[in-house]
């Protein structure tokens, strides 16, 4: 008689079964990239898991909202006005400099952009792992979100995207330990890489010189130098710099601008990917462009060819001045048959030798005289 339950391996080899294969998942997950596509698809059922957990605060948000005082919502209003107003008049500050570096770069021959393409992003999730520092956003692939691309809140440089889903994406933080990017100082130009420590509110920068002109307080900014970030934009301001005789290197500590573990809205930066020759051609193409449209392309001036034109004329004007010259200079004796040559070189240069002749034939004569 066969038992009701049928008895089936132990925990023990159960245990061990899945122990193997979750090392092997790691392995082939490390090494290869097989399992990417799963995790794609996986995505798919993970962004509602994402969207149910965090119903809950967007339904007390929107009851909170809802149901505000009117003397906050009062307060709120006027305290946005008046900073409309402060932005507006940096704004129109901001927008004469911003034509200002336009008109010079058109001068200068550059098409670099002033104005990057943002997009605004959601942060929903954030890596598990206390030893990294990855968020999830809400734009993937389907939204044009491209590997390596930058992101950035309202105070700074945030970190950048390296893996992407259809429509989820995950951030590498600057204060991850295996994140670094090229900064500069602000005040003087001063370059450095600032690497992350594992600290959220820490920033180091590596191999700074003891005597380097760095101090605290001093703003870094994003270099370019990397071309993966766009150059300009705040990283980082130093808060302590400890100089040690013995050391061939000064210790440089930094916090990043932006607010890494509080910032919820993020912007996705999509910087302009051509390489300096194609925007040198695309600009001198656009300035061509607008000179024709107003009238002023450059004309090539009517003196050229004419430097051209004279200089073969010149010899040949002055050849046939000479020539008749000296051809009656050497019979000079036999005077009368001089007529009879003349007439024939008269009939093919049209008047250039008959006054030629004359002055010679009367040279010799007062020669004779003079002799007699």
């Amino acid at each position: 008689m066969k038992p009701l339950f049928a008895k089936g391996p132990s925990l023990g080899v159960r245990l061990l079964v899945l122990v193997v294969l979750s090392v092997a998942l790691m392995v082939v997950d490390a090494r290869f990239a097989l399992l990417k596509p799963v995790r794609s698809q996986m995505s798919l059922v993970l962004m509602q898991t994402y969207w149910i957990t965090d119903l809950p605060q967007r339904l007390y948000q929107g009851v909170a909202s809802q149901f505000g005082s009117r003397t906050e919502l009062v307060a709120e209003n006027e305290k946005l006005k008046t900073e409309n107003l402060l932005l507006q008049g940096r704004m129109q500050k901001l927008a004469a400099l911003t034509e200002q570096n336009v008109r010079l770069r058109e001068l200068l021959n550059s098409s670099a952009l002033v104005n990057e393409k943002v997009e605004v992003a959601e942060l929903i999730g954030m890596d598990p792992n206390p030893f990294t520092h990855r968020i999830i956003i809400n734009k993937g692939e389907r939204d044009g979100v491209v590997l390596g691309q930058p992101v950035l809140d309202a105070r700074g440089l945030m970190g950048q995207v390296v893996e992407l889903m259809p429509y989820t994406s995950r951030v590498l933080l600057l204060t991850d330990t295996t994140h670094s990017i090229p900064v500069q100082v602000n005040r003087n130009g001063l370059r450095a890489i600032a690497s992350g420590t594992g600290n959220p509110e820490r920033l180091e920068l590596r191999h700074v010189a003891d005597t380097a002109d760095i101090k605290e307080g001093d703003l870094l900014v994003s270099s370019g130098l990397g071309q993966r970030f766009p150059a300009g934009y705040p990283v980082a301001t130093v808060k302590e710099v400890i100089h040690d005789s013995g050391q061939p290197f000064a210790i440089v500590r930094a916090v990043p601008t932006a607010a890494l573990n509080r910032s919820r809205y993020l912007l996705l930066v999509f910087s302009d990917n051509r390489t300096p020759e194609e925007r040198a051609n695309d600009a001198a193409q656009a300035q061509e462009a607008e000179d024709r449209k107003n009238g002023t392309a450059p004309i090539i001036p009517a003196t050229v060819p004419k430097p051209a034109s004279a200089t073969p004329a010149g010899p040949a004007a002055t050849a046939p001045a000479t020539a008749p010259v000296a051809t009656p200079v050497k019979p000079v004796k036999p005077a009368a048959h001089s007529t009879p040559v003349v007439k024939p070189a008269a009939a093919k240069p049209p008047t250039t030798t008959t006054p030629a002749v004359k002055p010679a034939t009367a040279a010799p004569t007062t020669t004779r005289q003079r002799e007699e």
